[in-house]
C-alpha cells in the first residue's frame, strides 16, 4: 500500500504528514485527533493488531508517542505519532480503539510522565513504590552511574579502588552521558567536594619561560654553548690528522 493510499484511508483531515523508510510508513497527526487516526487505521486500513505504544524524549520539542499497527497478514503496517508539548505531556487513552495499549500507557505514563485521559487505571507497573521522577526522560539523573563509576568501579581490593566515582588517581575523568558531577548530586558529594576544594587549595608552582627548567639552570647562570663555525665542522667530519714525519733515516738506524 502506498502513502497515498494510506493518506487516503485515514483521511486528508488527520493526516499531517507521510513518510515512508524501510518498508514501514510513518504518518504524524495532530494530539487532538490521535484517536480518530487509530479508529480510522483499525477500520478503514483493516490495522486490527496493535503492536506497540511508547514515547520518544525531543527535549525542548516536547515527548513523541508512537504507536505500532499492522494488518494481519499481508496488510500495511503503519507507526502512528504525534507530539505533545513537555509543560503539558496529556494525551486521549487508545485502550478504547485497541485494549492491547493499556499496558503500553502504564508503562510510558511511568517512564515519560505523560498522561492519558481516560485510561482505566494509570496505576505503577514497573517502578518500586515511592520511586520519583521518569527514567526515560532525557534530563533524569542516572543514580546508579553516580554511586559506581560507568562503565564500572574496581571492586574492592583492586588496585586504585577508591579513588572516587567516576576518577582515577591523578586526573579527572570525563564523565558519560546522565551523569552529574559528584561533588553535587549522589551519596559522595561530601567526599567528593572536598577532593575538589583540596585540589583548588593546593599551591601551584610558577615559573616563567625565561628560567627554564630546574634541570636547565645552574648556580652561575645557563650552561655554555659551544660553538662552532661551518668550515670546521663537526667532530665526525673532520679529517684525520696525519703522522708526523720522523726525519731523514741516519747510518744508524736500522730498518
Amino acid at each position: 500500500m502506498t502513502p497515498e493510499e494510506i493518506r487516503a484511508g485515514l483521511g486528508e483531515d488527520l493526516v499531517l504528514a507521510v513518510s515512508d523508510a524501510y518498508g514501514l510508513v510513518t504518518v504524524d497527526v495532530a494530539p487532538q485527533h490521535w484517536v480518530a487516526a487509530l479508529t480510522a487505521a483499525r477500520d478503514g486500513l483493516g490495522c486490527a493488531f496493535f503492536d506497540w505504544l511508547t514515547g520518544v524524549d525531543e527535549l525542548a520539542d516536547g515527548f513523541d508517542v508512537v504507536a505500532h499497527v499492522c494488518a494481519i497478514p499481508t496488510g500495511p503496517r503503519l507507526l502512528l505519532r504525534t507530539r505533545v508539548p513537555r509543560e503539558a505531556a496529556v494525551l486521549a487513552t487508545a485502550t478504547g480503539v485497541y485494549a492491547g495499549a493499556r499496558w503500553h500507557e502504564r508503562e510510558t505514563h511511568e517512564m515519560f510522565g505523560i498522561d492519558f485521559t481516560d485510561h482505566p487505571g494509570l496505576d505503577p507497573l514497573l517502578l518500586p513504590d515511592g520511586f520519583e521522577g521518569h527514567p526515560l526522560r532525557k534530563e533524569f539523573v542516572l543514580a546508579a552511574r553516580v554511586a559506581k563509576a560507568w562503565p564500572g568501579a574496581k571492586e574492592p581490593g583492586e588496585s586504585e579502588h577508591g579513588a572516587g566515582p567516576g576518577r582515577a588517581p591523578g586526573r579527572r575523568r570525563t564523565l558519560p552521558p546522565g551523569v552529574p558531577d559528584p561533588a553535587t548530586w549522589g551519596p559522595h558529594k561530601e567526599e567528593a567536594a572536598a577532593e575538589a576544594a583540596a585540589s583548588e587549595e593546593r599551591p601551584r608552582r610558577a615559573r616563567s619561560a625565561a628560567a627554564g627548567s630546574a634541570s636547565q639552570a645552574t648556580s652561575d647562570g645557563p650552561p655554555a654553548r659551544r660553538t662552532r663555525s661551518a668550515s670546521e665542522g663537526s667532530a665526525s667530519q673532520a679529517p684525520p690528522t696525519p703522522p708526523s714525519d720522523p726525519g731523514p733515516a741516519t747510518e744508524g738506524d736500522t730498518p
